[in-house]
């Protein structure tokens, strides 16, 4: 028995120094100390030895364990400190080679226009709003003055959506001037708000998408009169493209303001002289703006004869167009990332 425990010892103990892995390692533990290992049916057959044998062979055969025990114990370091060698041989970097640029991100261009835009009208005590992109008739046409059969609708290429159970119209909206018309329901003048969002067209060129964003702007109370609009929409002007620019207001139509007027800017591109951009004409239209019409304020329960107000509306990709120097307003909407890379870094770093 003695001689067969040191056998088993000695043939193990190199089984294990061979082992080259874990799961090696594993086989060699199991087929010694397993429930069905060797040294386990050793020690489960001392119980028929004669007495003095048990003891001697019970002492050898607990020191073969302890034995085969430390050298296993011993062989998992060993194998977890070669595994852990070459991970690091194989994973090592090399510390002297550049890192990876990781690029920077930049503001969208209609994102930086829209908050230019908020922040000289905030400066000037507006507060802004916002509202429904879907919207009912009511709102969108009816309540500013454009009812069922104006002509005016058929400027605005709507996209008309399924009637409600209770058989109300309703659209995407063509303008954020609906919000004038939920500001005005819900507060009374004073009152100073611009809106700015997403608008929706039936209309796609090279200089109209389906969607864009408009910023729409108000104010009504006492004693507001035409002069305080052209005033506030010429330093507008002047502080969106940082410099002095000659302003014009030109007679025009809009079904919810009267006098209605379109606004024109002195060409950035050619100083007036006549270019390509402004069509030799020296000037560039911008925006819309007009005193607000009595109709309106009475749809919304304003009293027109103690209050007035004027009203304006911008789109901001045009306005971003000729700030940012952008030739095809579909780049807008391309999600092409060096379009970012181009005119959002610049954006970013122009300092305003």
């Amino acid at each position: 028995m003695l001689e067969d425990l040191l056998a088993l010892q000695q043939r193990l103990l190199a089984a294990i120094a061979e082992a080259g892995s874990d799961d090696d390692l594993e086989q060699v533990r199991l087929s010694c100390l397993g429930r069905k290992g060797e040294l386990t049916q050793i020690l489960r057959s001392l119980g028929t030895l004669a007495p003095e044998q048990r003891k001697q062979a019970g002492e050898q055969a607990n020191r073969t364990r302890e034995t085969l025990q430390r050298a296993l114990d011993e062989r998992v370091l060993t194998l977890k400190q070669a595994a852990l060698a070459d991970r690091v041989v194989r994973e090592q970097l090399d510390v002297t080679l550049p890192g990876r640029h990781r690029a920077a991100g930049a503001v969208h261009p209609i994102t930086r226009a829209i908050a230019e835009i908020g922040t000289f009208f905030q400066g000037m005590g507006f507060i802004a709003a916002t509202g429904p992109e879907v919207e009912s008739d009511w709102y969108n046409f009816e309540a500013l003055n454009l009812p069922p059969n104006h002509p005016a609708r058929e400027m605005q290429d709507t996209f008309y959506l399924p009637e409600t159970a209770a058989g109300e119209r309703l659209l995407l909206r063509t303008h954020t001037s609906p919000v004038q018309i939920h500001v005005m329901e819900q507060q009374t003048p004073p009152l100073r708000v611009i809106a700015p969002g997403r608008v929706f067209r039936c209309d796609s060129d090279l200089t109209h998408t389906p969607m864009f964003h408009q910023v729409e702007g108000f104010m009504v109370d006492e004693t507001v009169h035409f002069g305080h609009l052209k005033g506030l929409l010429a330093a507008f002007l002047r502080h969106f493209f940082a410099r002095e620019l000659p302003v014009r207001f030109r007679p025009s139509f809009f079904p919810f303001t009267e006098p209605s007027a379109e606004v024109d800017m002195g060409c950035l591109f050619c100083q007036g002289k006549g270019c390509r951009v402004c069509k030799g004409s020296g000037w560039l239209e911008v925006l819309g703006c007009g005193m607000i019409h009595p109709a309106v304020l009475g749809h919304v329960g304003i009293d027109r004869e103690r209050y007035s107000g004027f009203a304006f509306g911008m789109g901001v990709e045009r306005l971003a167009m000729l700030k940012y120097g952008i030739g095809d307003l579909r780049t807008f909407f391309d999600n092409d990332v060096r379009f970012l890379q181009r005119y959002g870094a610049a954006v970013m770093g122009d300092g305003r």
